[in-house]
């Protein structure tokens, strides 16, 4: 009775529906059955019409899609086209050579190396590419040495997102707690303005995801490094016994079962496309793919002979493997794969490579009534493959996927150089303070395509539309919270919770609840939300609003406990075959050690 009578009154009708529709809007983002993009521009479309039905004094409801050009969102946006740049581009190739180099001769070593290198990397770059990069050479490197990638694929992904955290371009989240920061009245963060505290919190996750987090994890097999293929090409023979004679490729396929596919038709020396209305004759030789049992069931069927090269498949000559092997491609952010399917690009035709399996976040994603092909494709799904050595070398040197096949061979270009001299200056020019990084980093986008680094498709699809769409709701949210007293009730009950603690107890508990909710919902979010909270605890307790700030960018940066919370960890969980427990066992241990550093450092720097 006590806490309920030391809470403040309840606000006004405009603040109450704001806070209802926040509350709305953070479920919505957790539910994976509406694509963020669509829910976030619904919020945003029922908030305006309702200020603009319901006035509220003097405030224009226009001004909540100010967010769209938000210098924030502006950075946002070129800070991901820059780093698609380096991965199209092949800029950071030299290093993943050089770590790939070194795990051979001290792999306990080179693990840690790789750890530091994903941090340092990350707080200049999105980590997107810097996983991009990183997984098909700890992979490649652990199928040589016989140990389990799963032990190592997630501590290196944590890496990048703890080394986010050094610098204002280091994370989406970081700029939007900066900007909004800023508006609020608040000095500007420099870049490095914040790094001591996350580069001590930094050393300490290390040693944890170095040491410890690799005990936690299973020694689970990935499915790539059974390297027998799934698939087996061979030849029919067609007999003048055999039931296809003097029938179209179309009955014949119908006599099959219906499964039957064929690649091409050999007629003496010529080929003939395989179209359906084709009239087989005696002598023709159907190239085909299936699995050996399929294939079997063919020659019967049409009562053919089946050979493998010259020799007819018998028991005493099996299907031989020749030059199939499997690969992984992984769907990443920006590729032509993400947010379209495989029949829609043509992927098995223009690639020649048979789709064995599709996954998503470790599980078979497949409903009754679909196929593969129809499948609309997410970033972290990830396509098993197989086709010849040469095709997967020629698609993995694309620098168009991310392909996993075993191989340490590392895409490049001759623009390498190119793109990592665009992104350097970038970052010394808002380092510097010559340019903002808004300002900058859209210059940096010009020049690479200027310099066709990338094309401006592959710039356009680098720009994640959820991620777009969840920053403008979560700005408009955010001055709507503001302009109707929202966000000052929800500091006072903040307040009115911890009331009689010292700072460090309530910049604990703020970091805590921000922590706990980007694992959820959005991290930016609970960023864009959490920002003017931590102003107004400040404020009221009449202490620097530096710290409390820090305590929300630290907390939605704490994207380790699920896989859902950051984009990276759902690549990386497809990848290394993990699981939701996983990740909990291993991310909410570095959750609460990150929450304690940080809550000492910051309490000790400024309280």
């Amino acid at each position: 009775m006590e806490l309920i009578a030391a809470l403040p009154a309840l606000p006004n009708n405009h603040a109450i529906a704001t806070m209802v529709m926040t509350v709305v809007a953070l479920y919505m983002f957790t539910r994976e059955r509406w694509p963020l993009e669509m829910t976030s521009l619904g919020l945003l479309a029922v908030i305006a019409v309702g200020f603009a039905i319901f006035p509220y004094q003097d405030f224009d409801p226009v001004h909540l899609f100010a967010g769209f050009a938000h210098e924030a969102l502006i950075a946002v946006c070129a800070l991901m086209v820059l780093g698609q740049g380096l991965v199209r581009t092949g800029a950071l190739e030299p290093v993943g050579r050089m770590l790939g180099k070194l795990w051979g001769k001290m792999p306990r070593l080179s693990f840690l190396l790789v750890l530091v290198v994903g941090a340092v990397l990350s707080a200049f770059v999105n980590n997107t590419p810097i996983v991009v990069l990183l997984l098909p050479i700890l992979i490649s490197v652990c199928m040589r040495s016989g140990s389990s990638p799963s032990r190592v694929l997630m501590p290196m992904g944590f890496a990048t997102l703890v080394g986010g955290m050094a610098t204002t371009i280091g994370t989406s989240t970081n700029l939007l707690v900066v900007s909004v920061a800023a508006d609020m009245g608040l000095e500007r963060f420099g870049m490095f303005d914040f790094a001591l505290p996350a580069v001590i919190a930094s050393s300490v996750a290390a040693v944890y995801l170095w040491l410890i987090a690799p005990l936690l994890l299973p020694d689970r097999k990935l499915e790539l490094i059974d390297g027998s293929p799934r698939l087996f090409e061979a030849r029919l023979l067609l007999t003048e016994d055999s039931l296809a004679c003097d029938h179209t490729l179309a009955e014949v396929i119908a006599l099959a079962g219906g499964q039957f596919q064929v690649i091409r038709i050999r007629r003496g020396e010529t080929y003939i496309t395989p179209l359906p209305d084709v009239l087989l004759k005696a002598g023709d030789q159907l190239r085909v793919r299936d699995t050996p049992q399929k294939l079997k069931e063919f020659e019967e069927a049409l009562k053919a002979n089946l050979y493998s090269g010259e020799q007819r498949v018998d028991e005493d000559n099996p299907l031989s493997v020749g030059n199939q092997v499997l690969a992984e491609i992984a769907v990443v952010q920006g590729s032509t794969l993400d947010r379209e399917n495989l029949a829609y690009t043509r992927f098995p035709d223009r690639y020649q490579l048979a789709v064995l399996a599709l996954h998503r976040a470790g599980k078979d994603i497949l409903k009754r009534e679909e196929e593969i092909p129809d499948v609309i494709l997410q970033a972290g799904d990830v396509l098993l493959v197989q086709g010849s050595r040469e095709q997967v070398s020629s698609i993995k040197r694309s620098t168009e996927f991310l392909v996993l096949d075993g191989s340490i061979e590392l895409p490049s270009t001759d623009k390498a150089y190119t793109a990592l001299f665009i992104l350097s200056s970038v970052v010394v020019l808002a380092a510097t303070g010559i340019l903002p990084i808004a300002i900058s980093a859209l210059a940096g986008v010009c020049v690479m395509l200027l310099t066709r680094c990338l094309g401006i498709g592959a710039a356009i699809r680098a720009i994640s539309p959820s991620v777009y769409f969840v920053v403008v709701v979560s700005l408009a949210l955010g001055m709507a919270l503001q302009e109707t007293g929202a966000t000052v009730y929800i500091t006072d009950v903040f307040l009115a919770l911890t009331a009689g603690a010292g700072p460090t107890f309530v910049l604990s508990a703020l970091m805590l609840l921000l922590a706990i909710m980007t694992n959820v919902i959005s991290n930016n979010a609970a960023a864009v939300i959490g920002t003017p909270i931590a102003i107004g605890i400040a404020s009221t307790l009449n202490l620097p609003a530096e710290p409390f700030v820090l305590a929300v960018l630290f907390g939605a940066n704490m994207s380790y406990a699920t896989p859902m919370a950051y984009k990276t960890n759902l690549l990386v969980m497809s990848a290394g075959n993990y699981t939701f427990g996983d990740f909990v066992k291993v991310g909410l241990p570095l959750t609460v050690l990150m929450w304690i550093t940080l809550t000492w450092i910051l309490s000790a720097m400024y309280f």
